[in-house]
């Protein structure tokens, strides 16, 4: 009787003063957790682990949450990010299909550096897929995607610039002329 009465009262007590978590802040907060990961970029935190996490967010089908995600770190200047916006924005997953979207973000990419960007830029304006077409500047940055090491890059250079090469054919019906 004597364990209850203490117990009542050290709750009530407890309960009427301030916790520690008023005094130390979150005790024992999430960590490897998707909320966790959302909750660190809505407050502002684009860090390299933060970012990279969206890949996992959109292979587990929460495409827009990795699309919040992935915006926020493009913006702080992740080229891999910029990446996954073109993917996003060009195969209409977490947002409408925007090639015209996808292809800006694959420029800023490449304009950034980014050989993977260099690459998905060449290829749209081969294609003149969300940009008018220039085939030769597209050449010219699959070249230096080629140059950086990226394997596609140097397979479509072999090829001819066939893009058949590094592209499936399932997607051809989205590249075809609209007229």
């Amino acid at each position: 009787m004597h364990r209850i009465r203490f117990m009542a009262i050290l709750g009530c007590a407890l309960a009427a003063g301030p916790s520690l978590a008023d005094e130390y802040g979150t005790l024992n907060p999430d960590e490897m957790t998707w909320g966790r990961v959302l909750e660190n970029s809505e407050n502002g935190a684009t860090d390299m682990v933060t970012c990279a996490s969206g890949y996992m967010l959109t292979k587990s089908g929460k495409h827009g949450a990795a699309r919040a995600l992935f915006e926020r770190c493009a913006e702080a200047g992740y080229t891999g990010a910029m990446t996954w916006m073109s993917q996003l924005d060009n195969n209409g997953l977490g947002g409408e299909y925007n090639p015209d979207a996808s292809a800006r973000w694959d420029r800023r990419a490449a304009e950034a550096g980014d050989p993977i960007g260099a690459l998905n830029h060449g290829i749209n304006l081969i294609r003149g897929h969300g940009v008018a077409q220039d085939v030769e500047a597209g050449r010219a940055l699959v070249d230096q995607a080629a140059e950086a090491g990226v394997d596609a890059a140097e397979r479509l250079r072999s090829a001819g610039y066939d893009l058949d090469e590094v592209t499936p054919d399932a997607d051809n019906w989205k590249y075809a002329p609209l007229f």
